[in-house]
C-alpha cells in the first residue's frame, strides 16, 4: 500500500495512492496527483538523520566513516512534500542534495533488538537531506544550520508499506538534476542497515509512530542552484521531485 498526505482546497487528507496513480481519501474521493498539494507523508515527533553511512560518500568528503552511527536531528520545520520548492539561502558557496532511504516507525518502541527491528517499521519513503556544505565543519557539528533551513527536508511522495517492497537492504538510489544523473548508489552499501539503526537508536531513545530515520546518502554530490529541479528516485518508492528557488527575502 502507498500512503499519502495531501491538501485539496484547504482540506488536508490522509489517503492512499491507487494503482492508476490517483489519490483516494478515506471517504472515497479521488484526485489526480497534479490536482493536489503533496504534503510530507508522515507527521512524527522527530526526524533522525545519519551522517556518513556510506563509505564512498565519506571518502568524497575526505573523511573517515565513524565506527558507530553518527546521528543528528533534522528539524520538523524543514520537512516539505513532493513538488514544493526548496529555498536556497543567499550568499552560499555549496548547496547539495542527498538522496536517502527513510524508514518510518509504526509503533511506539524502546530497546528493540536488531532481529525484531523491522517489526516496528510502518514503511519506507524517500528523503532529500538538502545541505549547505559551508556550514559543515568541526565547529558547526552537529550540522544544525547546514541541514536545518526551512524547506531543507523534502520527503515523499508517499510511504510504501513493507509488504510492497522487495528488500530495503538492496534498493538502488538515484538523483537527477535537470534530467542529468548526478548520484547513484544502493542501500546494500550502508555501513549500518535499518535494523541495526533501530536497535541502536532505541537503546537510548523512545521512537514514536511517524518518526523517521534518514539512513544516509551515497557518493555523488554536486552544487545545485535556484532554477534547478532535483528528482530523487529509489526502487519501489517512486520519485520525489522538488525545484529550487532563491530566497527573495535575502535572510
Amino acid at each position: 500500500m502507498k500512503l499519502a498526505r495531501f491538501e485539496v482546497e484547504g482540506q488536508v487528507h490522509s489517503g492512499t495512492v491507487r494503482a492508476d496513480g490517483r489519490l483516494e481519501t478515506a471517504a472515497g474521493a479521488t484526485y489526480a496527483p497534479e490536482a493536489v498539494r503533496w504534503l510530507p507523508p508522515v507527521t512524527g515527533t522527530k526526524a533522525i538523520g545519519l551522517a556518513l553511512n556510506y563509505r564512498e560518500h565519506a571518502a568524497e568528503l575526505s573523511m573517515e566513516a565513524p565506527p558507530d552511527p553518527a546521528l543528528f536531528f533534522k528539524p520538523l520545520s524543514a520537512l516539505i512534500g513532493h513538488g514544493a520548492p526548496v529555498v536556497a539561502p543567499p550568499r552560499i558557496e555549496y548547496m547539495h542534495y542527498e538522496v536517502e532511504l527513510v524508514a518510518v516507525i509504526g509503533k511506539r518502541c524502546r530497546r528493540v533488538p536488531a532481529e525484531r527491528a523491522l517489526e516496528v517499521v510502518a514503511g519506507y519513503t524517500i528523503g532529500n537531506d538538502v545541505t549547505v556544505r559551508d556550514f559543515v565543519a568541526n565547529f558547526y557539528r552537529p550540522p544544525v544550520r547546514a541541514k536545518g533551513y526551512d524547506t531543507f527536508g523534502p520527503l515523499g511522495p508517499y510511504v510504501v508499506t513493507p509488504d510492497e517492497l522487495d528488500d530495503p537492504a538492496n534498493l538502488e538510489l538515484r538523483t537527477h538534476v535537470n534530467g542529468e544523473l548526478r548520484q547513484r548508489g544502493n542501500t546494500s552499501q550502508m555501513q549500518h542497515p535499518v535494523p541495526e539503526l533501530i536497535a541502536y537508536i532505541t537503546s537510548f531513545m523512545t521512537l514514536e509512530p511517524g518518526d523517521t530515520i534518514w539512513t544516509g546518502t551515497p557518493s555523488g554530490l554536486s552544487h545545485v542552484y535556484p532554477g534547478d529541479v532535483m528528482r530523487l528516485e529509489i526502487d519501489g518508492l517512486g520519485a520525489l521531485e522538488n525545484p529550487i528557488v532563491a530566497d527573495e527575502a535575502g535572510a
